[in-house]
């Protein structure tokens, strides 16, 4: 019985502890690619797009990628620091496609997000592509 009550504890709080994740990014993370038209996240499960949050911003000069990440999520969605294009998304999605200004410039890009988990939990994160 005691093992049984250990296990079940374990499963409940590992469940529980679960967030929802960005399970895929194209272009792949570190990849160097020629300009792309758009960016896709995938999730680990439905994300809520009302409270979600997503930008492409080229890393300027200097500043390391968590900061140019954390920069580009503090930009409103219409700045014209940002390489994504404005848009309105609404409703849960397993994937979302961002479109991207025409002729990016050579050079590294991030691509940040902060999400809501179903559990109510902000989850934020960012990857990278290199434009050549």
């Amino acid at each position: 019985m005691n093992k049984t009550l250990t296990l079940l504890t374990t499963l409940t709080l590992s469940v529980a502890a679960a967030h929802t994740a960005v399970s895929g990014v194209t272009p792949a993370p570190a990849a160097t690619v020629r300009a792309p038209a758009a960016v896709t996240l995938t999730f680990s499960e439905p994300v809520e797009l009302r409270f979600s949050t997503f930008r492409v911003m080229a890393v300027p000069a200097g500043v390391s990628v968590p900061e140019a990440a954390r920069r580009a999520l503090a930009e409103p969605a219409d700045s014209a620091r940002l390489a994504s294009r404005p848009g309105v998304v609404t409703g849960a999605a397993v994937r979302l496609t961002l479109p991207l200004k025409a002729s990016l410039k050579a050079g590294p890009f991030v691509v940040a997000w902060k999400i809501l988990s179903e559990d109510g939990h902000p989850v934020t994160g960012h990857s990278t592509f290199r434009v050549r």
